[in-house]
């Protein structure tokens, strides 16, 4: 008597090993057809799309701005001196408002090499790939200048934040304890242009 769960594997077996090879063989491969959409109402919602007109509100406006008198989670940015890099009466601070220590130079160092190396030059001198490279761009000012080594840490982190002159603002790319950071990279620059033997551990010496 033949078994009846071999008989009904062999005969699976087939047709399961088709089906298999069929869908590999969809892969890598392009279609002009549209894709197969299994719940289309995700796709086909309904939703108002930017700037579109809503008239349930008086102003017909769908994008709405926040509440008045209300912050978002997270954005209530009541310490000036670290999101502006000035102080309450709208000075530069003098002093990076962030502790530094071993890694947190080191994030510094690696923010400056991708941000901003490319026109300041991996020294700080200015002579990055992009201003060496003849293509036309205003040349970017050596940091070992007396003028920008007696700028405060304020000043710094608000170039960075805002940019100055041709150079653009980084504050979208580069979140603001980065900025920081890459500003107490660049007094590190400055300081090692300038150094003394006494600034050197009398170990390493």
């Amino acid at each position: 008597m033949m078994n009846p769960i071999r008989t009904h594997m062999t005969s699976v077996g087939p047709g399961l090993v088709f089906l298999i090879l069929a869908l590999a063989g969809c892969r890598g491969t392009s279609s002009s057809k549209p894709p197969i959409h299994i719940s289309p109402n995700m796709d086909m919602q309904e939703k108002f799309e930017a700037q579109e007109r809503n008239a349930f509100f008086a102003d017909e406006r769908a994008m709405r701005p926040p509440v008045r008198g209300t912050v978002a989670r997270g954005g209530l940015r009541e310490d000036t001196k670290y999101y502006t890099g000035r102080a309450g009466n709208g000075t530069y601070i003098t002093q990076n408002p962030v502790q530094i220590d071993a890694a947190f130079m080191e994030r510094g160092r690696g923010r400056y090499e991708i941000f901003c190396s490319v026109c300041h030059g991996s020294a700080g001198d200015g002579q990055g790939i992009i201003m060496t490279g003849n293509y036309g761009y205003v040349p970017a000012p050596t940091y070992h200048s007396d003028a920008l080594r007696a700028q405060t840490d304020g000043y710094l982190y608000e170039v960075i934040t805002n940019g100055v002159r041709t150079m653009p603002s980084y504050a979208q790319q580069i979140r603001v304890r980065d900025r920081w950071a890459i500003v107490a990279y660049i007094r590190a620059l400055q300081r090692s242009q300038y150094a003394s033997v006494s600034d050197v551990p009398e170990t390493e010496r």
